[in-house]
């Protein structure tokens, strides 16, 4: 295979509120942190083990307003789109790095239809979604967390 790919899909959980950044008129960036777990059964204790894993999500412009009225802590979203590491000096000349996920495409999973005045139809965020049918985003009344 000649070519890369980075590219990353994700559902979990809201960490907290999406923080907005605005640089002039045009461009803003939203930031949130999102949560996903791993639970599985100890082979050796027989007990369950629950991993949480942190991911710093970075969402730009339109998308990123979207993400702010939207989106709060505790929200099921899917996130596609990819890793990216930046680096910085610190204040004491040590490079830092920091690694998070350009979001390029999301649905929303949690269903806000218990929840007053919250608007149903979220407009699409780009101009190659709005020519695409709408992904199905209903969650099952079931145990199952698939979004599909």
């Amino acid at each position: 295979m000649s070519g890369t790919l980075n590219k990353v899909m994700l559902i979990g959980h809201l960490g907290d509120e999406v923080k907005m950044h605005y640089f002039d008129d045009k461009n803003c960036v939203g930031r949130f942190p999102l949560a996903t777990n791993e639970t599985y059964t100890n082979k050796q204790t027989n007990e369950r083990v629950s991993n949480t894993e942190w991911h710093n999500i970075v969402v730009r412009n339109k998308a990123a307003e979207i993400c702010e009225k939207y989106l709060t802590k505790g929200d099921k979203v899917y996130i596609e789109g990819r890793i990216k590491t930046r680096k910085w000096t610190d204040d004491k000349g040590m490079d830092r790095y920091s690694t998070e996920i350009q979001c390029t495409d999301f649905t929303f999973l949690t269903n806000k239809n218990e929840q007053p005045n919250t608007p149903q139809a979220i407009p699409p965020q780009n101009k190659a979604e709005s020519q695409q049918p709408a992904p199905n985003t209903a969650v099952p009344d079931g145990d199952d967390d698939l979004p599909f």
